[in-house]
Formats: structure tokens, C-alpha cells, sequence
């Protein structure tokens, strides 16, 4: 699909797996389930799906999922799946290079987000994308730098603190990236997270990050346990879902591991998935 100057690609950087109970929230289990099966430990599975943008003069990656660098102890707790896809080969399927990669949008600094921006050489933390500049919003790079007891685990230092040092990492000063992207800020999963919208005059894709991880997550009641605000996340849906449903935006969702892409409809019982797509 191309919007604007921008040819648009889903990139798969693999899957892993949370506890199902924490990722729905206040939501019983019997209702989730049905779309999200959990697995013996009560983990279910989400994929780590970044978006490649990409013009005459710009690869832009957002995103980078897991990364690469993890213990045999963590990978089996988060039971990362990366034997099929990889940020790298789905990127060389596209025949991108790392070092093609121009800008790196960053929604927010959670490890699941961010994890494959750098990358070890002999025994070094660096860039994992060399040429690029990465973004992020310096609310939330201030919270990651200095989070709660309560989220401190999902933000690893080594998957940004690097870009910082290596003077790559930029603050995004604005609402608008550029005429096809625009940046919509929320506060109810962590401080300063961004949503990526990216529209001309006929289409709107909105790149959910955590507001909206899976399809299933629609419907207003339907909050993550670790979101940090989640009475502002329903408000925040309330403000968003409106314009999705009327403009007809098409959600891309980064967690969903079965559908990339959906539409929504408002009903006499509140906002659900009208239409899931696994192309655009």
C-alpha cells in the first residue's frame, strides 16, 4: 500500500509470549480466551510487527521489537520465538540492509519495542542500524531513564541508553513528522507514548502501538494490567475511536499475532472490530 510518498511494508521481528491475565486486565478469563488462547503457564502470544516506510530518500523503521540480546533464562520466560522471523531477515526479504535503515520512530522505550535498536560487537553496545537516526519522545525517554519500581522492568537500559551516547537519539519537537506523519501522544500505557499516524488525502494507517496490542483490545473496558493510567486509557480510546470509526482509519496492531490490520465500527453496545485484514 502506498500512502503519500511512502510505500508501506509490514515487518515480523518474531513473537513472544506475557501472561495472558496481565495483558487483558480486569477482563475474566473466559472472555479472552476465545480470541487469545493461553498457553500451560497462562502466557499468550504476541507477535512484535514494526512498520517500513519507505520514499525516494527514506527507509523509516517503527519500531524494532525484542532484539536479540537476551539470556537463555528471559528468553525462555518471555518464550521468544525467533526461528522464523527475524527483524533482520524479514528486512532482507524487503531487501533493506540495516544500514539502509534512515530513521527509527520510536512509540516508546518498553523493551518489546525497542529491543532490537542495538545490537553487541566485540563486546560492545552500538546502533544496531548505523546510518539512522532514532526518535523517541523525551517524556518518555525521562521516564525510562528514571521509572517506578512498578515499570522498571520494561525498560532495558542497553536497548537505548547507547543510542543517547552515541548522540543518535533525537526528541521528537513536534506533532508532525512530516506531511505524511503525524504523532499522537498518550499517557495511559507510559508517560509520552506515540502513536504513528501516517495518511494522505484518501487513507489513514494508525500504527497502535500499546493502546490498541491486539484487535481484541477494542472494546473500551478492555485495559492492559500494565498500563500505569488505565482510567486514562479508556478516555484516551474514547477520544481516538471516534475518529477511527468516522474517517474509517485503518489500526495496525503490533501484538495481534494473527491479524496485522483492522477496521472499527461503533454499535449500540460500544466500538468493535468491523473488518480484519492480514494485508493492506
Amino acid at each position: 500500500m502506498k500512502i503519500g510518498k511512502y510505500n508501506i511494508h509490514i515487518v515480523n521481528s518474531g513473537y513472544f509470549y506475557l501472561d495472558g491475565g496481565a495483558m487483558f486486565g480486569i477482563i475474566p478469563k473466559p472472555l479472552w480466551e476465545k480470541t487469545n488462547p493461553a498457553d500451560e503457564a497462562n502466557r499468550i502470544k504476541l507477535a512484535t510487527r514494526n512498520l517500513l516506510l519507505v520514499s525516494d530518500d527514506k527507509k523509516i523503521l517503527i519500531d524494532t521489537g525484542m532484539g536479540n540480546k537476551w539470556s537463555k533464562k528471559l528468553s525462555e520466560i518471555y518464550r521468544i520465538e525467533q526461528d522464523v522471523y527475524t527483524l533482520n531477515s524479514s528486512l532482507a526479504k524487503l531487501s533493506v540492509k540495516p544500514e539502509n535503515i534512515t530513521d527509527v520512530l520510536l512509540t516508546h522505550l518498553h523493551f518489546d519495542h525497542t529491543g532490537g535498536s542495538t545490537e553487541m560487537i566485540d563486546g560492545k553496545l552500538v546502533p544496531a542500524f548505523r546510518n539512522a537516526k532514532y526518535y523517541v519522545s523525551k517524556k518518555n525517554f525521562d521516564w525510562a531513564m528514571n521509572p517506578s519500581e512498578r515499570d522498571k522492568g520494561s525498560y532495558v537500559k542497553d536497548n537505548f541508553l547507547p543510542l543517547f551516547e552515541n548522540g543518535v537519539l533525537y526528541f521528537f519537537n513536534d506533532k508532525l513528522f512530516d506531511d505524511e506523519i503525524d504523532l499522537i501522544e498518550v499517557n495511559g500505557h507510559t508517560f509520552g507514548m506515540q502513536l504513528i499516524k501516517i495518511s494522505d488525502s484518501a487513507n489513514t494507517i494508525l500504527f497502535c502501538a500499546d493502546l490498541f496490542p491486539f484487535t481484541s483490545h477494542i472494546p473500551l473496558p478492555y485495559v492492559m494490567g500494565y498500563d500505569l493510567q488505565p482510567l486514562l486509557t479508556v478516555e484516551e480510546k474514547k477520544q481516538i475511536l471516534p475518529k477511527v470509526v468516522d474517517e474509517n482509519w485503518k489500526l495496525c496492531f503490533e501484538h495481534d499475532p494473527f491479524y496485522p490490520f483492522a477496521t472499527v465500527e461503533k454499535t449500540e453496545t460500544g466500538f468493535r472490530v468491523k473488518e480484519k485484514f492480514n494485508e493492506l
